[in-house]
């Protein structure tokens, strides 16, 4: 691994930790020509998973892409990061176990729908106004009503 202070290749791992549930590692390296510490992280690269657009364009599903996606719907609430990260990891874990190749852009979006409902009303409202592309007003009011009564589309 690369030094990213002084370049060196040579480096010594001082502690690895399992992390992820035992999907990846967390290696402490030190520069042998530089002594700088730093972290890598090591993890499992799934096969090659596509997201099918609405008009049959594919794409590579990118957790990060669905991480600021989430983080737009969830910004200035009072919800912890660590809450935010394990909503992604649940959200690519189960889209990593029912799919193998490709999956449509309205299942992922349902996903993150359902998570954001349980961990924020207002930021599922907000995602959902992006997702379902709120025109006006009126659709604002209506999925509010229906998050009072419980019957939220998701």
């Amino acid at each position: 691994m690369r030094c990213p202070r002084c370049t060196c290749l040579d480096d010594k791992v001082v502690d690895s930790r399992t992390t992820k549930e035992g999907a990846g590692v967390r290696r402490r390296r030190e520069c042998l020509n530089c002594g700088h510490r730093f972290t890598t992280y090591e993890e499992i690269i799934q096969a090659e998973l596509k997201v099918v657009k609405s008009d049959d364009i594919r794409e590579d599903f990118d957790r990060e892409k669905l991480r600021r996606g989430i983080e737009k719907a969830c910004w200035k609430r009072s919800i912890n990061p660590q809450d935010i990260d394990n909503l992604v990891d649940k959200i690519v874990e189960s889209v990593q176990n029912d799919y193998e190749r490709e999956i449509p852009s309205r299942e992922v979006g349902a996903r993150v729908m359902r998570a954001l409902k349980e961990l924020d009303e207002v930021a599922y409202v907000r995602f959902a106004s992006v997702y379902r592309q709120f025109k006006d007003i009126d659709q604002f009011i209506e999925e509010i009503r229906s998050l009072g009564n419980g019957n939220a589309k998701s």
